[in-house]
């Protein structure tokens, strides 16, 4: 699509706008009347300079000061510093990143030297890699395999055989919803359960819980089930139409949409493409997530959007965003700060500073685990959609956040929720149900579900003041400086609410609401709110001044 472009630029995090951009942009020929953006450019610009540098020194000295105190602390590589790897996560990912990488090289040497030595395609390819993930899916969880494959040939069954029902939709979800819960009731289901004689099998569970890595089963298979169903009644596609809007597609490549919206033969549906669907080793513990379709398509024909020297670039970036996250972790220790629950003794900008580091660092965290797993893919010859198209400080509104921190999450629930619960026509009412399926998704937990409803709540305003915005258009500079001040004030507002959000969630934790409350409606506290939402606010800015810029060159 025309947008691709814009898509592939956003992907760029750690340089949101080149020089030769810049300097394009602040043409006189270019810019026009609007000399006022201008001078308001220079402003965030100086300002944000002055902010990070601040930013930066206070945290180097809360980090040291507080370094003996801190839990998640231990010896570092770097400069003699101590490494933050206080996030059990993090630290999993981290510690077991060796040998992940050398399952990796060998399971992507064995595949695509079979691939081009024999010819194999879909059928070949399918097979092998199915091998290959059960393999991995063994050394992971032990015996519970088992598990899994009971619960995957159910929902093959199921497709397969009740396609042809007035009810075949709403029993496909029903089955997933119902073991995602069950599976978290039981947590995994011990062996027990079933008899005494199987109880010796609870001693071969794995390293890994199988349970939590099928929640992204449970949507691979939702996705089989609704592609196979669009296949089964032959949903059309204009694929001569996409072409005409696509840039990838009129250029002789196929781009992930077109892959994932065109149907394929009701061969290729089958048990052994499925299986490997589900448990395809680069993206069975984390994802990103891809459709059916898609993911078929390139087992058949190797991904062509990404050549061998943009895949070497792309492994690159991921190398040197993994060096910025362990500078932060050996230098700065938000993370421990949050763990430890020292938050409490410091001062409300201190405070600040904590939450900010933490929702960064989740931030990088996630950015390194989606990307490292969507390089093994991508090296094995499938494209997914990206997670983390936009730097988590490149979004003002709810909306944006969401779509870009778990993005290839958010395109499945677009496609397989969204859409068919009646699209932006519903869309005050589909939030509500979206967001609580996205909070079951991740755990049966009342917190979960009290943050999907609050998001909702948040997200409502947000959506009426949008439409009433694009029904509003500026005649007049006046009108147009007016409404380019409100959008920056709206948006402070949602990055507060944001903020909130994470000093409850990450910092305080619900226990820490009321002592939060307290050192916030202290007297010295209303200087630092005031700065804080002020910073936000140039913040914002600075965000509509980056987007003008791409937009003009």
């Amino acid at each position: 699509m025309k947008e691709k472009r814009g898509a592939e630029r956003q992907t760029e995090t750690f340089f949101v706008l080149t020089v030769d951009e810049f300097c394009e942009f602040l043409n006189p020929r270019k810019m026009g009347n609007l000399s006022w953006k201008k001078l308001e450019l220079g402003f965030v610009l100086i300002y944000a300079a002055f902010f990070y540098a601040s930013f930066i020194q206070r945290s180097l000295h809360l980090s040291h000061d507080y370094a003996g105190r801190l839990y998640g602390l231990r010896k570092g590589w770097l400069a003699g510093r101590f490494n933050d790897i206080s996030d059990p996560q993090w630290r999993s990912f981290r510690e077991n990143l060796p040998i992940l990488t050398i399952v990796m090289g060998s399971f992507v040497t064995i595949a695509n030297f079979l691939r081009y030595q024999y010819g194999m395609k879909g059928r070949g390819m399918s097979l092998l890699w199915t091998i290959l993930s059960l393999c991995y899916l063994v050394y992971l969880h032990g015996a519970c395999v088992a598990f899994i494959f009971a619960i995957a040939s159910a929902n093959y069954f199921i497709s397969k055989t009740f396609v042809e029902s007035r009810y075949y939709l709403g029993i496909l979800w029903s089955f997933n919803v119902a073991f995602l819960v069950l599976n978290r009731v039981y947590e995994g289901y011990p062996f027990s359960l079933f008899g005494q004689r199987l109880a010796f099998l609870d001693n071969y569970r794995g390293t890994f819980r199988w349970h939590i890595c099928f929640n992204f089963v449970v949507l691979r298979m939702i996705s089989f089930g609704w592609d196979y169903y669009a296949a089964f009644n032959r949903h059309p596609f204009d694929l001569k139409r996409h072409m005409q809007r696509c840039e990838v597609c009129s250029s002789g490549k196929t781009c992930y949409h077109a892959l994932q919206e065109k149907g394929l033969h009701i061969e290729k549906y089958s048990f052994c493409m499925y299986m490997c669907y589900l448990i395809y080793a680069p993206l069975y513990i984390s994802g990103p997530i891809v459709s059916f379709n898609a993911f078929a398509a390139q087992l058949e024909m190797p991904q062509k959007s990404y050549s061998f020297l943009r895949i070497c670039f792309y492994g690159l970036r991921w190398f040197i965003a993994f060096l910025l996250m362990e500078l932060i972790t050996h230098f700065f220790y938000y993370n421990a700060f949050a763990k430890s629950g020292l938050w409490s003794q410091l001062s409300p900008f201190q405070i600040f500073i904590v939450a900010y580091g933490v929702i960064n660092f989740m931030w990088l965290k996630f950015f390194l685990i989606w990307r490292y797993f969507r390089f093994w893919s991508l090296v094995s010859g499938v494209e997914t959609p990206e997670n983390m198209p936009r730097c988590i400080s490149n979004c003002h509104d709810l909306e944006t956040f969401w779509k870009s921190w778990h993005a290839s999450y958010n395109k499945w629930l677009v496609r397989y929720m969204y859409i068919p619960l009646g699209g932006s026509k519903r869309k005050l009412l589909n939030i509500w149900v979206i967001f609580t399926f996205v909070a079951i998704w991740h755990d049966l937990e009342w917190k979960l579900v009290a943050w999907a409803w609050l998001t909702c709540i948040f997200l409502i305003p947000e959506i009426v003041v949008k439409s009433f915005a694009k029904a509003f258009k500026a005649t007049s500079a006046l009108g147009e400086f007016l409404n380019h001040e409100l959008s920056a004030m709206s948006g402070a507002v949602t990055i507060s609410c944001l903020m909130i959000a994470n000093l409850v969630g990450y910092v305080a934790g619900p226990t820490g609401i009321k002592l939060l409350i307290s050192r916030m409606t202290e007297k010295e506290a209303r200087l630092v709110l005031a700065t804080i939402f002020c910073s936000f606010y140039v913040g914002v800015k600075l965000m509509f001044h980056i987007h003008d810029m791409r937009q003009k060159v």
